[in-house]
């Protein structure tokens, strides 16, 4: 059994097929499935996916991309109200994307740091999205440091040093289709990091790993990421599945 920890499986990209992707899903051995926030024009999409369908475990959080000057309050005021009412598995997508939003990059920080304290006040995981913003994220995450601060760096794509400084601050690294790049990089320092401290997902429909990139990716697609690591820890697939579940399952209590 795997885990996908990042799918976006609400995703209009999945409107027409999305019980087919599943079932390819389910038939490859990923029986569960972790979905992360983007703002609350989402919600209703995610609650049906969870509503339909088995081994569906919902984050809630806002987006960076999502964070406007003139909604983000009343966006907040969502994600507070949610986290209330209902259960949820981490707080997140969360974090800092200085790729498409560099104008806004302070009040991200602000947003930030506000939706770490309340993952802390309900003792969840964070799940970071970090886009050409390490030392932005790093400053954030320094300001938290504590016992209650824990989660994922989603889609990790930084060097050795920036692995070593995620994990000091008590993140698992999210490790995706990026891995299987010619160009990712990442798979020449991974074999470093303790298997134990990574978790698997695919960022579907975004980053297919190769075979397939530059197309939709899927949940079923985890088959390669898993069999990439395979490759750099020199260990069965069947260890690397069975080690990173592990994580999961204790990192979202799922």
């Amino acid at each position: 059994m795997m885990i996908d920890t990042h799918t976006h499986l609400y995703s209009d990209a999945f409107q027409d097929d999305r019980p087919k992707v599943i079932a390819r899903a389910q038939e490859a051995g990923i029986k569960k499935f972790v979905i992360p926030a983007i703002d609350s024009s989402y919600h209703r999409a995610m609650y049906n996916l969870e509503k339909r369908y088995p081994g569906m475990f919902l984050m809630m959080g806002l987006h960076p991309t999502s964070v406007k000057p003139e909604s983000f309050e009343k966006e907040l005021q969502l994600v507070r109200a949610e986290l209330k009412q209902r259960k949820f598995y981490a707080v997140g997508e969360i974090g800092i994307d200085l790729y498409w939003e560099k104008e806004t990059l302070e009040l991200q920080k602000k947003v930030f740091k506000t939706q770490i304290q309340m993952a802390k006040k309900h003792k969840l995981p964070i799940v970071i999205h970090c886009r050409d913003a390490f030392d932005e994220v790093f400053e954030v995450l320094e300001t938290e440091k504590d016992d209650r601060l824990f989660g994922v760096f989603h889609c990790f794509t930084g060097d050795y040093e920036h692995a070593q400084k995620a994990l000091s601050f008590n993140m698992k690294l999210g490790i995706g289709g990026v891995v299987t790049f010619k160009n990712g990089k990442i798979d020449r320092f991974l074999n470093k990091i303790p298997l134990s401290e990574l978790v698997l997902e695919t960022d579907a429909p975004y980053l297919a790993p190769a075979p397939y990139r530059g197309k939709r990716n899927e949940s079923s697609y985890l088959t390669y990421v898993c069999k990439k690591l395979s490759e750099i820890y020199q260990l069965p697939e069947t260890e690397i599945a069975n080690v990173t579940s592990a994580t999961a399952t204790q990192l979202f209590q799922i």
